[in-house]
């Protein structure tokens, strides 16, 4: 878990506030031991989002998404990441090539119910903005090992989990190309920008 959390720092380090004007970090990508180039990619998943519809890595192919972990209960860091998630679907919403993919780290306590009425409460469009549960252990894994979004569930963090408020892109190929401290409204402010500066490259 400290080199997760280790690497997950500096590549927040690496990728908030940067210059639109440069080109986008490929971001987990590593040379083998034999010099060949391994590409990171996120690991096949399946959950059931807000309206109880099966949700995949195909739902998302084709389309930059923006991936942040949360859970409904969380009395610290995540409404306020929450609210600048809205500021991101508010920004995109006419895009039609971008998505939002928010995974709960409590799926016990945050049922399809509970998910679909935090996602009308906050104003989210169920049809870019998916919610979802998957097994406990499973989410944790890709924040930890595929998003390097470092969560852990614990007894001492306020409403039993520990995690980082990190805002994630991805682009249409479901590589990592940038994070954003979702805490900071001013690098959100930069981070939607990286967003489109994403979507000018498939033009």
């Amino acid at each position: 878990m400290r080199s997760y959390l280790i690497f997950g720092f500096l590549l927040l380090l690496l990728s908030c506030g940067k210059s639109t004007q440069e080109t986008l970090p490929f971001i987990g990508d590593r040379e083998d031991l034999d010099g060949s180039k391994i590409v990171h990619s996120i690991r096949p998943f399946s959950f059931q989002n807000q309206l109880g519809e099966t949700v995949t890595n195909d739902t998302y192919k084709g389309k930059i998404h923006i991936v942040d972990f949360f859970f409904t209960s969380c009395p610290s860091i995540c409404p306020y990441v929450t609210a600048q998630m809205k500021r991101i679907q508010d920004h995109v919403a006419d895009y039609g090539d971008v998505m939002l993919l928010a995974h709960t780290l409590d799926p016990k306590r945050d049922s399809i119910s509970v998910l679909k009425t935090y996602a009308d409460k906050i104003g989210a469009d169920p049809s870019i903005w998916h919610f979802l549960r998957g097994p406990k252990e499973e989410v944790l894994t890709i924040a930890n090992e595929d998003y390097f979004v470092a969560a852990l569930e614990s007894p001492d963090a306020p409403g039993g989990f520990d995690h980082s408020g990190k805002i994630i892109l991805l682009d249409k190929e479901a590589k990592i190309r940038g994070f954003c401290d979702g805490m900071d409204k001013n690098a959100v402010s930069e981070f939607i920008k990286t967003i489109d500066q994403l979507r000018a490259t498939y033009e």
